[in-house]
Order: structure tokens, then C-alpha cells, then sequence
């Protein structure tokens, strides 16, 4: 199936999603599908890159695990019949039974937006409300251009929000013990 035979009033699943192979990357919110930007930012990239590196250096030999972006996040573990698939830019994992070879079956951990200009609205409005409506314990959104960070942490099934600054450095909420340095994160960008 391609873009022109997809019907933005239908409600798709991920059993639809799986049959479309037209060499583009989409993800489900609420059933309607959405095009992936075909290649993000060049201050995207390096931003994806080294905040996955300092939570990789940081997992090595724990128990939670972080993954990058193509990984499908199935997000209400329904299966074929969900109708929420997500492709977060990064996320963590710590309950290591809801990782199959299709990606991930349920909520994640923590998951980090990188905004781009094409999925703000997406980023801070339909997946934050999904994030914390499945219960992703700690959500990022990362501006790269702006050079900030808000960090929303779930409290009594509601997100509490914090903001950062380039120079700052955010204890995460989720992996006690970790630290990023925005400072590392946001240089020469």
C-alpha cells in the first residue's frame, strides 16, 4: 500500500501498517497514519547521537536497555489491532520482556523527542498526551534550534514539567544515577 491509497478517514492497525512497503517510515496516533520527514537535520542528527551515546555509556551492563529511531513502539500492546505505533528518536527500556523482533510491545521507560519543524505539533501535543496516557514515566522534548530541553516526569498518571537550558545538566528520573550534560549535547551545533 502507498500514500495515495491511504484514506486519512479510516482508523488503520498495525496488521495495516506492517503491509505498507513503499520505502517510507510512518507511525500510527489514534489510527491515522503520518509520513516520517524523509531525512531530519544535520543538528537533529548529532543531537540523536550524543544524548544516545551518554544514556548508552551510561546502560552498559544495567538492565535497561536504549534504542534509536527506526524502532517500531507498539504502545498499547494489543498486538495486530493496535491502532498506536510510534518510532520515538530515542527511548529506554528497562522491562526487557516487552522487546520482541518486531521492536518494542507496550509502553517504553523514557522516550526523547528531537523536534523538527514538520513534528512539533506531533511531538508536543498527540504523542505527549499518548505518552502519558500509557504511561511513559519520563518524556523529552528536545529543541535543537532553541537549544532546550522540557523533561516531563509522570506523576499520579499526569506530567510534571521542568525546562532546561543548554548548560544545564538533567538527572534522569527513570535511571537513577544518570546525568546528561546538555553542555555535550548541544556544542557546535
Amino acid at each position: 500500500m502507498s500514500l495515495p491509497e491511504l484514506k486519512k478517514e479510516q482508523c488503520y492497525t498495525y496488521a495495516d501498517y506492517c503491509k505498507w512497503d513503499d520505502g517510507e517510515r510512518w507511525e500510527l496516533i489514534n489510527g491515522v497514519p503520518y509520513a516520517m520527514s524523509p531525512a531530519p537535520s544535520t543538528a537533529h542528527q548529532r543531537v540523536i547521537g550524543r544524548l544516545y551515546n551518554q544514556l548508552f555509556n551510561f546502560l552498559e551492563e544495567k538492565p535497561c536497555e536504549v534504542f534509536i529511531a527506526p524502532f517500531d513502539v507498539r504502545l498499547n500492546a494489543a498486538g495486530d489491532d493496535d491502532n498506536d505505533v510510534f518510532q520515538p528518536d530515542i527511548l529506554v527500556v528497562c522491562d526487557r520482556s516487552k522487546i520482541d523482533d518486531k521492536g518494542l510491545n507496550g509502553a517504553p521507560d523514557m522516550v526523547i523527542e528531537i523536534l523538527s519543524p514538520s513534528t512539533a505539533r506531533r511531538d508536543k501535543v498527540l504523542k505527549f498526551n499518548k505518552y502519558q496516557h500509557v504511561g511513559v514515566r519520563e518524556y523529552w522534548i528536545v529543541d535543537p534550534t532553541d537549544k532546550t530541553v522540557q523533561v516531563f516526569i509522570l506523576q499520579n498518571g499526569t506530567y510534571l514539567a521542568k525546562s532546561y537550558a543548554e548548560t544545564d545538566t538533567i538527572s534522569t528520573h527513570v535511571l537513577e544515577g544518570c546525568e546528561i550534560s546538555l553542555s555535550d549535547v548541544f556544542v557546535n551545533l
